[in-house]
């Protein structure tokens, strides 16, 4: 009966240093000012307000790209301690960096529509990254690709599919998506596209510059044209902590997943790439290095598994046999079964023209097949590089062909037009919440 004298507390969750709702309507948008958010009304209402003072999604050195912008902000004590936090980026000098990405074949940005913007350089350079960080052993779904503009988008998910779609070795990245639209979530390791080279544009918004940069748990890596966002006066916070390490890219292939390294060691040796071509470069040759390796250790399990084989064959077990060098005698009937049962093997070579050798001299033999119980005969015209070539836009000739050593690879992809939108992802979704 007296309800009107009772007190009804609401609490309201939120982070008014992230990116507004998207209103799609522009005079709602400009003259209603309802793209500011019932949060931010509250705060500048002055409105009583508890401001968190720790995070834990971070390791510390990538919450000092965005922690600037909040009053005080700590870290957790996990961040601190867990192992994951503590050791290095497998295959990397530094948990983020900055890379420089300059115009290929004098091309930047480009617009097929208005405001569908694209830059083909960074996209073919965030996945020759995504690319190097599978050869090392990184789980695809801890990696997640991100832009600021939906072209973008949709330009590197036409990269990753004509380079990774068909090769099990890559597959493809947890998330291909904008900034907008991933807000909300996170990744052990991120790799940003900033796209523009003439202006700033929408970066410009502080907003959407945090959301960016607090993805990530693990790795970041931005890839963008420094002269243009390290000047923005707006992004200088963060930029000026990007830019503490170098712009080119330093990687460490020779690093095994996961390494033993602790986060803000640098390794002993480091390779230095300097441009998107090289990387791309590097990248083809370091498939097929690991390829090669893989195949030389699956024969040699091979022969481990068939020499074992072919020993339980011609023995009895050690119980009963006085040493296992000495082959006791089997029924012919049993001795047909163990020879059936062998050739029945996946592995097991049946050499019909003679040997090895004499197949390379040109020597068949005219007897009956014969059966190489421990010998493995592989392919003699094996070449992995005909299965599959994860850059056909790279046109590359051998030094037996050219005459002379590689100068960089050469492009043509095709830029395929999407509905153009100027504020990233305008679907009307609810993001994920934020787990912190």
């Amino acid at each position: 009966k007296q309800w009107y004298q009772r007190r009804v507390a609401i609490t309201a969750g939120g982070d008014h240093h992230q990116l507004p709702p998207v209103i799609k309507n522009m005079a709602f948008q400009k003259y209603s000012n309802m793209e500011q958010s019932l949060f931010t009304r509250f705060i500048r209402l002055g409105v009583t307000a508890v401001e968190l003072d720790r995070q834990g999604r971070s390791r510390e050195s990538l919450a000092n790209l965005y922690n600037w912008r909040y009053k005080k902000l700590g870290n957790l004590p996990h961040v601190l301690k867990r192992p994951e936090y503590l050791t290095a980026n497998t295959g990397f000098s530094f948990d983020y960096q900055l890379v420089n990405v300059e115009d290929f074949n004098g091309v930047g940005e480009s617009e097929p529509n208005p405001y569908f913007y694209q830059n083909l350089a960074e996209a073919e350079y965030v996945v020759a990254v995504f690319m190097y960080m599978r050869l090392l052993g990184y789980k695809s779904e801890e990696i997640t690709i991100l832009t600021t503009y939906n072209g973008q988008k949709h330009l590197i998910r036409d990269v990753v599919k004509q380079r990774c779609g068909d090769n099990p070795v890559f597959g493809f990245p947890k998330t291909i998506t904008t900034v907008d639209r991933y807000q909300g979530s996170q990744n052990n390791y991120v790799l940003l596209s900033l796209v523009r080279t003439r202006t700033v544009g929408h970066l410009r918004d502080v907003r959407r510059l945090i959301v960016a940069m607090s993805r990530a748990r693990l790795g970041l890596y931005v890839f963008a044209r420094v002269g243009i966002f390290a000047n923005c006066y707006e992004l200088t916070p963060a930029f000026k902590q990007l830019l503490k390490h170098p712009t080119d890219m330093h990687i460490c292939p020779d690093e095994s997943y996961p390494t033993n390294r602790a986060t803000g060691v640098l390794p002993t040796a480091a390779k230095i790439i300097k441009d998107m071509p090289e990387m791309s470069k590097f990248v083809y040759d370091f498939y097929y290095q690991v390829i090669e390796r893989l195949m030389k250790s699956r024969q040699e399990e091979e022969r481990v598994v068939l020499a074992a084989e072919t020993a339980a064959h011609r023995f009895k077990t050690p119980t009963e046999a006085k040493t296992i060098d000495t082959p006791i005698e089997e029924d012919p009937e049993k001795k047909k079964k163990n020879l059936e049962e062998t050739l029945s093997q996946p592995f097991l070579a049946i050499d019909d023209a003679g040997t090895g050798d004499d197949r390379e001299a040109g020597n068949s033999s005219d007897e009956e097949d014969v059966v190489h119980p421990i010998r493995i005969i592989p392919s003699q015209n094996l070449d992995v590089r005909e299965e599959f070539q994860p850059f056909p836009h790279v046109k590359y000739e051998t030094q037996e062909e050219s005459g002379e050593e590689f100068v960089g690879p050469t492009m043509n992809l095709a830029q395929e037009s999407v509905d153009a939108d100027m504020s990233g992802e305008t679907e009307e979704v609810n993001p994920p919440q934020d787990s912190n």
